[in-house]
Order: C-alpha cells, then sequence, then structure tokens
C-alpha cells in the first residue's frame, strides 16, 4: 500500500511538472493542439464514411429521393379552402397534415379536371378508408377508395399493374374515373354512390350514400366559412317505409348509429354485403 501509494505521487508529480513544462513552452502545446485536432478530425471523417456507407446499404440502384416518392407537401402551399378542409381532416381522422394536404390537393386538381366536387372525392376516401392507403376489406377492395382491384384491373395498366393500388395518388385517381362511370351511368350523385360500392340492384345500400353526403357536407360548411367540430357524428340515415323493402310488410333493419372518426369500421367493411351482392356472392 506504502508502495503504491507512493508510486501514484510521483507519477501525479510528474504530470504536473510535465504540465508546468509544456505551458511554459507555446512551441509544444502548439504542436500538442495540432495533433490533437488532427486526430479528433481524422475520427470525425471516419465516423462520417461509416454513417454514408449505412446509408447507402439501404438504397437499391436507381432509388429516388425519399422526398420525392412521399405522398406529401408542405400545407402552406395550399389555397385557403385546401387548408381548411386538409386541417379539419387531419385532425377528424388522426393523421398527418402534409400527407392529408397532397390528397386535398390532388382531390381539386381531379375534380377541376373531370367535373366533380373535390369535396365528394374526399368523402368517400374518408367513409371507406378513415385516410388509410393500405387498407383492405374482405373482398378485395383496396387502398384509399377502395377501388375492387380484380374488376378494374384494366384501370391500373397505365400506373404499371394491380399493386399501384396501393399508392396513394393512383387509387385516388382510379377511384375517380369509377366513380364517375358510376354517376354516369346512374344519372345522379347518389345513385352514382350506390353503384360505387355495388347496391344498384339491392333494396338497400346500408346508408352508404347518405353517410358519404353527410360527410361531404360537412365540408361544404368548412368552405362557408362554418365551425364543424372534428368529432362531429355522422347523422343516422333514414329508415325506408315498410314498402321499400319489397312489399314484404317487414320493417328494414334500421341502421345503427355512427359513432366518431377512428372508433368504428370503414365502408370497407360496412359495404362488404352489397359488393359481395354485386360480384355474385
Amino acid at each position: 500500500m506504502v508502495v503504491s501509494h507512493s508510486s501514484l505521487a510521483v507519477i501525479g508529480l510528474a504530470v504536473l511538472a510535465a504540465a508546468f513544462v509544456i505551458g511554459g513552452r507555446a512551441d509544444v502545446r502548439g504542436l500538442l493542439e495540432e495533433r490533437a485536432l488532427d486526430w479528433l478530425v481524422s475520427r470525425q471523417e471516419a465516423r462520417s464514411t461509416d454513417e454514408a456507407l449505412d446509408t447507402a446499404s439501404l438504397l437499391g440502384p436507381g432509388d429516388i429521393s425519399a422526398v420525392d416518392r412521399a405522398t406529401a407537401i408542405d400545407p402552406s402551399e395550399l389555397n385557403r379552402q385546401q387548408a381548411v378542409v386538409a386541417q379539419w381532416l387531419s385532425r377528424r381522422y388522426k393523421v398527418a397534415p402534409e400527407p392529408v394536404g397532397r390528397l386535398v390537393q390532388e382531390a381539386w386538381s381531379l375534380g377541376q379536371r373531370v367535373g366533380l366536387e373535390p369535396t365528394l372525392i374526399l368523402a368517400i376516401v374518408a367513409i371507406e378508408s378513415s385516410f388509410n392507403p393500405f387498407a383492405q376489406s374482405s373482398v378485395g377492395a383496396q387502398g384509399l377508395m377502395q377501388v375492387m382491384t380484380r374488376v378494374h384491373d384494366d384501370k391500373y395498366v397505365a400506373f404499371g399493374g394491380n399493386h399501384a393500388a396501393f399508392d396513394p395518388l393512383t387509387n385516388l385517381r382510379v377511384g375517380v374515373q369509377v366513380l364517375k362511370d358510376c354517376i354516369a351511368k346512374a344519372g345522379s350523385v347518389e345513385g352514382g354512390l350506390r353503384h360505387y360500392v355495388g347496391a344498384a340492384n339491392l333494396a338497400s345500400d346500408g346508408g352508404y350514400a347518405f353517410k358519404v353526403m353527410a360527410e361531404q357536407e360537412f365540408m361544404q360548411q368548412l368552405l362557408r366559412g362554418r365551425s364543424v367540430p372534428t368529432t362531429a357524428r355522422l347523422p343516422v340515415p333514414p329508415v325506408a317505409p315498410p314498402e321499400a323493402a319489397g312489399g314484404s310488410g317487414a320493417p328494414m333493419t334500421p341502421v345503427q348509429p355512427s359513432v366518431p372518426p377512428g372508433g368504428s369500421p370503414s365502408a370497407a367493411a360496412t359495404g362488404t354485403a352489397p359488393r359481395l351482392a354485386a360480384l355474385g356472392y
């Protein structure tokens, strides 16, 4: 113990003496500082190289920028009407404003090109998938607008194939094309929605058209400058009279009251029966 204590004391004194000597000689101090700086710089460069290699290993040949692939936009780039709707939808469905803003912008662009209200397009997305681009129903309806990919696979050819159904913008464009055809066939928006959900030949569409148009009305109110709570419940669809159920005299089953967004199945699930019937199941 005495030897160890004495040895440590000697080492400490030697270090202290060296520090005094180096501190008194500017040339020695400058040399040590230069070497220390060179060592730190070399370590930083090595670390940066390692990080660059790690990042490069995640990219495949020909990969484009991740920012270019992302379906997103700076909300400040939207016009006033688009920004109001995007902010409301973002809060209502608990999704990020950047991708919702891009979808709102696309809905406005598509609506102008095909002659549809952009709020109608967005209302269908809301009811069908709650803005989940990877949603899929039990009968194969996929993506934001729950397009039946197997039925409309020809419309995805121009976009590279059926897997494009899970690209948000592609699904939106194909869905709008299908919706436009349905409205033209039915002769009205309400009738077109019944065709869209596969209930054109059924006694009831389960309140689908009513829900979509009610959600659209919320957005229309926003555009008129009114305040609409993000937790606003969709109204309950009216119950058809007994004779509307085919004259059997038995009343139709009333539609259950809807719950706030995020707390109920999307129309991808609630529209399963009409879609199955439309496909002949």
